[in-house]
């Protein structure tokens, strides 16, 4: 097998395998410690330009699943402590290593993810590089930004998607890099989804009428989408609104809060997240490195949920305004699926409204 390194801007350098695309990689290296839901993880949009740990050690042990795809990869690398060449799943097509030749990405494995973990946590994320030799120097490393990622992942043209049943509500979906199973929790529940491009304006969204307005998860610092932010502010109030993730934090900058880069991030299934009005704990799925400064909010916000391991914002809601949002993923697949009761609540507010036109 091809050696590989994972080298961080530090200067410490792992040496591994190979098992994906023949070329280097850049970018923020971040981990997830999700026991399952690899090839979610692989196909999130929310992942552009960065290079994932895997803290689980055993992966690709169920193959690929092309039904479970959240979206296009758009990671620039991928870091695991074992990789199974030898899949066991009756649902899979083909190997792990396959998926990332065929979409670019290089991977390598056999080496420590446990020491990685240790050094994102108590150092904060930074940058890294696999290459197939040790560079030179490391300027690549020093100078690599990302910037702006949203556009690069958002659709370029609207789509529509039908609803399971009957029609009852009309949806439309503001693509900053969507996972699909978004689409998949409205469809079942009665909705026609319009997934539109991150850049179209507000005005371009209410002629299309909508029952309501989902703004998706996504990439990057969420202070770098200035056109995304105004059109939230000229849409909240004027219709209901339900903001995951980026959605989240984008609405909450809308409204004149802060945000806030965190040392390593929330990745995972397994992050606790309380619930200030109904005293509940549930555990989430999240994919983020920025989070809200609870107390930027506006008083047209109440805060709703927060961390339970670090009391960072979770959720708001905009009661006079038709609007709440979360950081965590009510959608999530693989799961846990314990708040996906947020589309209901989604659904109610648009049926709400619907009463109100009629």
């Amino acid at each position: 097998m091809k050696k590989a390194y994972l080298v961080l801007k530090n200067g410490k350098i792992f040496e591994g395998c190979s098992f994906g695309a023949d070329k280097k990689a850049i970018g923020e290296l971040v981990f997830t410690t999700s026991m399952v839901g690899y090839l979610e993880t692989l196909t999130d949009p929310s992942y552009k330009g960065q290079i994932v740990i895997q803290t689980f050690p055993i992966i690709g042990n169920y193959g690929v699943i092309p039904e479970d795809f959240e979206g296009k990869p758009a990671l620039s690398g991928y870091v695991v402590r074992e990789y199974s060449e030898i899949p066991s799943n009756f649902r899979s097509e083909y190997e792990l290593g396959k998926f990332l030749k065929d979409n670019g990405i290089p991977a390598i494995y056999g080496v420590d993810t446990r020491e990685l973990t240790k050094i994102l946590r108590e150092e904060g994320v930074t940058t890294a590089g696999i290459f197939e030799e040790i560079p030179a120097d490391f300027s690549e490393l020093e100078n690599f930004v990302l910037s702006n990622p949203v556009p690069a992942v958002s659709c370029d043209k609207p789509a529509v998607y039908r609803a399971e049943g009957e029609k009852k509500y009309s949806v439309v979906l503001i693509d900053y890099g969507a996972k699909q199973n978004i689409v998949r929790s409205l469809t079942k529940r009665g909705c026609e989804v319009t997934v539109v491009p991150c850049d179209t304006s507000a005005e371009e969204i209410l002629a299309l009428a909508p029952c309501g307005v989902m703004l998706s998860n996504g990439p990057g610092n969420p202070e770098d989408n200035k056109f995304q932010i105004e059109q939230i502010r000229k849409l909240i109030g004027k219709t209901a609104i339900f903001g995951i993730c980026l959605g989240h934090q984008l609405t909450a900058l809308a409204m004149g809060a802060k945000t806030v880069k965190l040392k390593y991030g929330h990745r995972g299934a397994n992050q606790p997240v309380k619930d200030l009005i109904g005293g509940r704990t549930f555990i989430t799925t999240q994919n983020h490195g920025y989070a809200v400064l609870s107390d930027s909010i506006s008083d047209k916000a109440v805060l709703s949920y927060i961390n339970a391991n670090d009391g960072s914002c979770e959720g708001l809601s905009y009661p006079d305004l038709n609007c709440f949002t979360v950081q965590f993923h009510p959608e999530a697949c693989a799961g846990p699926h314990d708040t996906d009761f947020l589309f209901d609540k989604f659904i109610s507010m648009m049926g709400g409204l619907k009463d109100a036109k009629e």
